[in-house]
């Protein structure tokens, strides 16, 4: 029999849904300790990061097969936040331990079966068909049903989660039930983002939602179970021994430490305490590459973006001369090789390589040019200016801080740092409660192009950080994210529509494409992350 469940309809316009991040992996290159050059990371709100794994390859790595047990401990430089379970955030490396999707990418953006295990779209591309997997249960026992997607959706529409791809979730404006495990997903109007949302959506369980926000219980399908969450120390997960994908996972379990300072947290990978850390600072990787024992895997097509945010109500930032002046003050190279360690690509649009939206012309837009700066401010009417300008109290971030504040000041524009926890960043982020200047990092530029301005908090175009808003930014947005079926030419046009009023406009002004670094043990093999950082140890295991 089938059931039909109503959903709110969207507004006509996508409410806010924002950012804390890039494209598809092109190719990933795994450097031993010991050589190439300096690597970039931990630069608080992570982008996203591409899905690869080294499953495959481990084996001939090491010349034996995969071993079963052992406890991973995973260094992170900042703890799992409750709150923003369902927002990308600083931290987001524990959801694909605890929680499944219902697809997945590979590294060209095709989306590949995780709970889903096939689809269909409907002709008129106002309706998807899914067949989900009939052999998955929670963590306490309950069987994995089509009401669990629905719950899912309709959880991502609420806007108190404050999740990014609320906009996508709110065209889904029907579910028609087929059972258990068929379910049809009923659009307001076609989106070429679902299955961004399918890799962002986690599968929650719907009865204890309340207790996941505030960490008490963290209960999904995924390959651990929550042992225990110890606020300002860490996760520490245990093997679920009734996970749907046969004889997996190899490990025992994962310890997620909270280790904030570069120092302590090298040091811990250095003596074996840890074995895998996505935080360490480019500037410290040096100290890594000397140690045969660790290794460095870059995920090079980008991981997010470090950009310099405007608040366009503050005068006289609501000149968008003025913001011009500043996107041609940075130095993104140097950014990049001294601040960053190297790892990345200077660029003045969100883009990376790998994104159908990136070109050289973009990403060259805004180059180093103080005397520029300079004219175009008096054009403007000012010499010198004093503003604020926040940033996260993570070393890494704190020198991209500093390296723009020297920058600034180059042309008569002094900054006064506001360091700030990770949690309130976000969360002043998310409210719109940012000061003039504020520098983070963003995600959402490494999928489909029209997400960026959809759900990113620092684009979106009907609500962002920035208060910017524009009519001809509305349309094409719109007609990014609802044109279905557009040739190359037709999708590169709007594309090129979306990139030129960011550049233009310059309300987010982008410095660098980052470039994704792990360092691990050369024990641990088989690690993964998908696009949106959420780490996947299904095939990992320590030899």
């Amino acid at each position: 029999m089938t059931e039909l469940y109503p959903s709110p309809s969207p507004s006509p316009s996508p409410s806010p849904s924002p950012s804390a991040g890039l494209a598809g992996l092109s190719r990933r290159s795994t450097l031993l300790a010991g050589g190439g050059s300096a690597l970039l990371l931990g630069l608080g709100l992570t982008g996203c990061r591409s899905a690869v794994s080294e499953s495959a390859s481990a084996p001939r790595e090491t010349g034996a097969a995969p071993k079963r047990g052992g406890v991973l401990d995973l260094a992170v430089n900042a703890d799992f936040t409750p709150g923003l379970l369902f927002a990308q955030s600083g931290q987001s490396l524990q959801q694909r331990l605890i929680y499944n999707t219902l697809t997945r990418y590979d590294d060209s953006l095709t989306p590949e079966p995780e709970l889903a295990t096939s689809w269909t779209y409907a002709k008129d591309r106002r309706s998807i068909t899914l067949k989900l997997r009939d052999d998955v249960t929670f963590h306490d026992g309950r069987p994995f049903t089509a009401d669990d997607v629905i719950f899912a959706v309709k959880n991502l529409q609420n806007p108190v989660m404050a999740a990014q791809l609320r906009s996508t979730a709110a065209a889904v404006n029907g579910f028609e039930k087929r059972g258990d495990h068929e379910l049809v997903l009923k659009l307001a109007h076609p989106v070429n983002n679902l299955f961004d949302l399918f890799e962002f959506m986690i599968i929650t369980d719907e009865k204890t939602v309340e207790d996941a926000v505030t960490g008490k219980k963290l209960i999904g399908t995924g390959p651990f179970r929550l042992k225990k969450w110890s606020p300002g120390s860490g996760l520490s997960l245990t093997r679920n021994d009734t996970y749907w994908l046969p004889d997996r996972p190899y490990l025992d379990g994962v310890e997620l430490r909270v280790i904030p300072q570069a120092d302590a947290l090298i040091s811990s990978l250095r003596s074996g305490q840890s074995q895998l850390s996505f935080g360490v600072p480019g500037k410290s990787l040096g100290v890594v590459r000397s140690d045969p024992k660790l290794k460095i895997t870059n995920y090079d097509t980008g991981a997010g973006a470090i950009y310099l945010g405007v608040n366009t109500t503050i005068a006289p930032l609501d000149d968008r001369v003025v913001r011009q002046a500043l996107a041609r003050a940075i130095d993104r190279d140097r950014l990049l090789a001294q601040t960053l360690g190297g790892y990345g690509l200077a660029s003045a649009a969100p883009w990376p390589k790998s994104s159908p939206a990136f070109s050289e012309a973009h990403r060259t837009h805004y180059t180093h040019d103080p005397g520029k700066a300079r004219e175009l401010l008096r054009s403007a009417g000012h010499s010198k200016l004093e503003l604020p300008l926040l940033h996260i109290a993570l070393p890494g971030e704190t020198a991209v801080a500093e390296s723009i504040q020297y920058d600034l000041k180059q042309i008569g524009v002094h900054v006064t740092l506001e360091p700030t926890d990770g949690a309130t960043a976000q969360k002043k982020l998310i409210s719109q409660e940012m000061p003039a200047l504020w520098t983070m990092g963003h995600g959402f530029a490494q999928v489909q192009p029209s997400t960026l301005a959809v759900s990113a908090y620092p684009f979106n175009e009907a609500k962002n950080t920035s208060k910017y808003r524009s009519a001809a930014y509305t349309k094409v947005v719109q007609e990014a994210w609802t044109r279905t079926g557009a040739s190359a030419a037709e999708a590169n046009a709007l594309h090129e529509g979306i990139s030129r009023i960011l550049l233009d406009e310059a309300f987010i002004i982008d410095l660098v494409v980052r470039g994704q670094v792990q360092v691990s043990s050369d024990r641990l093999h088989g690690v993964a992350l998908n696009k949106f950082s959420y780490l996947n140890l299904d095939h990992a295991y320590l030899v």
